[in-house]
């Protein structure tokens, strides 16, 4: 294994550990030596139109065991944020009900009156429209707060890829002349800390392994992990060539970490 020894593992999941509804071949048998050998690991998403328990049944019946608690996801980092900082604020949600739900849960305050808007949440929504659209340009004013749970520009499918938050951040951005007050998913700060609390070692003992550069590499980077970038995913050999972010490791897919791991 890299030195220091490591002792905690952050999988990101689509294009890492599963495409689709498919598991990546290998993903199972890497996590289960992972666990033998008494690594903590743990599943980190930007995907924000799932709960937890969805993303944890999902990995348990694709051959991967796993517990909602050992999964994180940018609604339930967003949901922490927003519990914290804006508790009495009115929220107005550009996004899928699971997100709502996952805010509703934490006892804030949504809305969906545009006049009452203090904080406009951005997120992925496939039903995004010109109404919606129209919605949050009434809801931005000089106070309101512009939060985003993901700087995701596409989502990785079975069949290549569709657009994810920042298509919709964009669209606000031109329509009202915003520009984002933060991001909540990876690669910030925030989620830099909900991955320490997960994975209750230190951050420097652990992997990070994702196939998206500006999100899973770069959040790494910044918190000392060794990070990990499969190719099974959004990322590919010209991208990495040129990008300024780098990692510690590439492999072709997540089958290949015992190259990292166990050479």
């Amino acid at each position: 294994m890299p030195e220091p020894a490591i002792e905690g593992a952050l999988f990101d999941l689509d294009g890492t550990v599963y495409l689709g509804d498919d598991l990546i071949p290998g993903a199972d048998h890497v996590v289960e030596r992972l666990r033998s050998d008494g690594v903590d690991v743990a599943f980190l998403s930007n995907k924000a139109i799932d709960r937890r328990s969805v993303f944890s049944t999902k990995l348990t019946d694709l051959g991967v065991p796993a517990d909602e608690a050992s999964v994180v996801n940018s609604a339930s980092i967003t949901a922490n944020y927003l519990a914290n900082v804006h508790p009495d604020d009115a929220i107005f949600v550009v996004g899928e009900p699971p997100l709502s739900e996952e805010l509703a849960e934490r006892g804030l305050q949504l809305t969906d009156d545009p006049d009452e808007t203090d904080v406009l949440l951005a997120s992925m929504d496939r039903g995004f429209d010109y109404a919606t659209l129209t919605d949050a340009l009434h809801a931005m004013d000089d106070d309101t707060a512009f939060l985003a749970t993901n700087p995701d520009r596409t989502c990785p499918v079975a069949d290549g890829e569709i657009p994810d938050c920042a298509a919709m951040v964009g669209a606000i951005e031109g329509a009202t002349g915003q520009d984002l007050d933060r991001v909540l998913g990876k690669p910030s700060q925030t989620t830099v800390d909900a991955a320490a609390e997960l994975l209750g070692v230190p951050l420097e003992r652990c992997l990070m392994v994702g196939d998206r550069i500006e999100t899973d590499i770069l959040m790494g980077n910044r918190a000392g992990m060794t990070t990990v970038l499969v190719m099974s995913g959004v990322t590919d050999r010209d991208q990495l060539a040129t990008a300024d972010t780098q990692p510690d490791y590439v492999v072709e897919s997540i089958a290949d970490l015992d190259e990292v791991l166990w050479p």
